[in-house]
């Protein structure tokens, strides 16, 4: 059975209802098995900066050490916001890993590049080891190890750094093998599997802070990954990202992100 480990953290966010996360890791740890779930006391204050260019570094780094000391083998991480892939991948062995970054936003800024200064927004450059040195992985994963998949709302500083991963767009997923074949080409011998879940069509989902138009289906999603696993094993996956306006607004998203939580675990 799988393990999953809840961090409902808001900080990396730049969202004005950034808090809505904690609301959609909980919604998603109600229908996860208590047995296997571990929940993170997250701290709620926002924290500080501390001298850098990344708001609320310090709630950051807490609840890295809070991941790092609770991550497992093959551990189903919910977020919360994205960044706390980072914070997952820091704890594990990354020597033959590949990570896929499923999300409508590449993720790819720097602290210099950020409009909002918010972490998720630089979460994928962090795993390339590159960005705040406080929170960057050191070393990074490689970049011909690193594939994104539905990037859609690119920024103009993250287009020279996305165009040297590679990409897989919505439109690739109608050949359920293409990520299979993609991460295999990493020669990789494991794979990390983050999806924040507005890489999915709003029609599909709506609980998320920035919804953007012409997403991957869940379907298709969940298929691609399932082709995935079985070529290549799970080092741990990641889905983050839901933020319900109301719980009954979660109630109706529920249905798309356990078939991602079966997909993944």
């Amino acid at each position: 059975m799988a393990r999953f480990l809840v961090a409902p953290q808001w900080q990396g966010s730049p969202a004005p209802r950034a808090m809505l996360l904690v609301d959609g890791a909980s919604a998603i740890a109600g229908d996860l098995p208590r047995k296997a779930s571990t929940v993170l006391d997250v701290p709620l204050e926002a924290g500080d900066s501390l001298g850098t260019r990344v708001h609320r570094l310090s709630s950051l780094q807490r609840v890295r050490e809070l991941i790092a000391q609770e991550i497992a083998a093959e551990t189903v991480l919910i977020g919360g916001d994205c960044s706390v892939t980072v914070a997952a991948l820091d704890a594990i062995d990354r020597e033959d890993i590949a990570v896929v970054w499923c999300d409508a936003h590449p993720d790819l800024h720097t602290p210099e590049t950020s409009p909002s200064g918010a972490f998720s927004g630089m979460a994928l450059r962090a795993v390339l080891g590159e960005g705040e040195p406080q929170l960057a992985l050191s070393p990074g994963v490689a970049r011909d190890r690193v594939i994104t998949v539905g990037a859609r709302v690119v920024d103009d500083e993250e287009e020279e750094p996305l165009a040297g991963l590679t990409q897989l767009s919505v439109d690739d997923l109608d050949d359920v093998d293409a990520l299979a074949e993609a991460v295999a080409a990493t020669g990789a011998s494991r794979v990390w599997v983050h999806i924040d879940v507005d890489v999915l069509d709003p029609s599909e989902l709506a609980g998320v802070s920035s919804a953007a138009p012409f997403g991957v289906s869940t379907s298709a999603l969940s298929a691609a990954i399932r082709a995935l696993r079985t070529r290549i094993p799970l080092a741990g996956a990641t889905i983050a990202g839901f933020a319900p306006r109301s719980a009954d607004d979660a109630v109706e998203d529920l249905g798309a992100i356990l078939r991602l939580v079966g997909a993944v675990a």
